[in-house]
């Protein structure tokens, strides 16, 4: 057999969706696969990342998807989902490779598995502080303020650039919006639903606009999180969050995230990613 690496164009999205949906987790469907890779924002993007193929039968024998977006005058390369059949392990580094060779970006991994890591390390890639507190989601008494998940209230409320990203992930697969208001003053939250132990009742915070706010109106959330998602508990990152919840613990191995490009790491966030478009 001989393959050959290429970038994945909108023609092979379906046969890449089918790849990673029998090879990488049969829990996202094909079709959820297909929709996460065609990403809502625009972006000029070069590809959807890179694939393995059978030169002689045209069959995908490995893929490796990758996120694109512009912001803040850079270009960011959001590396994601990475299968290849077992037999063609040797041929893996091939993807990461091309990927890599593309000049300009900065690249994230938000979800590297445990083989991956080293990898990404010899390649020059950094560590994001990812210090995560689990706090249970408990149902509190009610604080001062609003909560809302309407979009209409999301869309009359939100300005600037927190307008443009609620518009660009709006009809993303794993974002879910929440706006927290008191007087004069709004803090827009974005999370998704994780799996721990293979549960599916826990938030992990992606973006918190004001983190002051946040910290006062957390358990209005927290609330909201239980009685209307029956989610369990809160995973907060500390420079997501901007702070550690109380009644929480720290988990002794967060999950790694890593970034390799000129930039610094507070710039470095979870937003137009893998994270936002898909869940598994």
């Amino acid at each position: 057999m001989t393959l050959h690496v290429a970038p994945i164009t909108t023609a092979d999205i379906p046969a890449v969706a089918r790849f990673l949906h029998e090879h990488l987790n049969d829990r996202v469907t094909a079709d959820a696969w297909e929709r996460a890779v065609q990403v809502p924002w625009k972006v000029s993007a070069p590809n959807h990342g890179f694939l393995l193929r059978d030169s002689a039968t045209g069959e995908v024998a490995g893929a490796y998807l990758a996120f694109y977006s512009e912001r803040a005058g850079r270009r960011f390369c959001n590396l994601g989902a990475w299968c290849v059949l077992p037999q063609h392990r040797f041929h893996s580094l091939k993807l990461l490779k091309a990927l890599l060779a593309q000049e300009g970006h900065v690249f994230t991994d938000l979800s590297p598995s445990g083989n991956v890591v080293p990898m990404n390390t010899r390649l020059g890639f950094e560590f994001l502080d990812t210090a995560t507190a689990v706090a249970p989601n408990l149902p509190w008494l009610p604080v001062r303020g609003r909560l809302s998940v309407d979009p209409a209230v999301l869309e009359s409320t939100l300005r600037g650039d927190d307008l443009q990203i609620y518009r660009d992930h709006a009809g993303t697969a794993a974002a879910r919006h929440v706006l927290l208001r008191r007087r004069d003053r709004y803090c827009y939250v974005i999370y998704r639903t994780d799996r721990r132990k293979d549960l599916p009742f826990f938030a992990s915070l992606l973006y918190v606009s004001d983190p002051e706010l946040f910290r006062t109106m957390r358990r209005r959330l927290q609330n909201h999180l239980l009685v209307r998602h029956g989610i369990i508990a809160l995973l907060a990152e500390t420079r997501v969050a901007g702070h550690r919840p109380r009644l929480s613990r720290m988990l002794p191995n967060p999950r790694r995230k890593m970034f390799r490009g000129d930039v610094a790491a507070q710039d470095v966030d979870y937003l137009y990613s893998e994270l936002t478009c898909l869940s598994w």
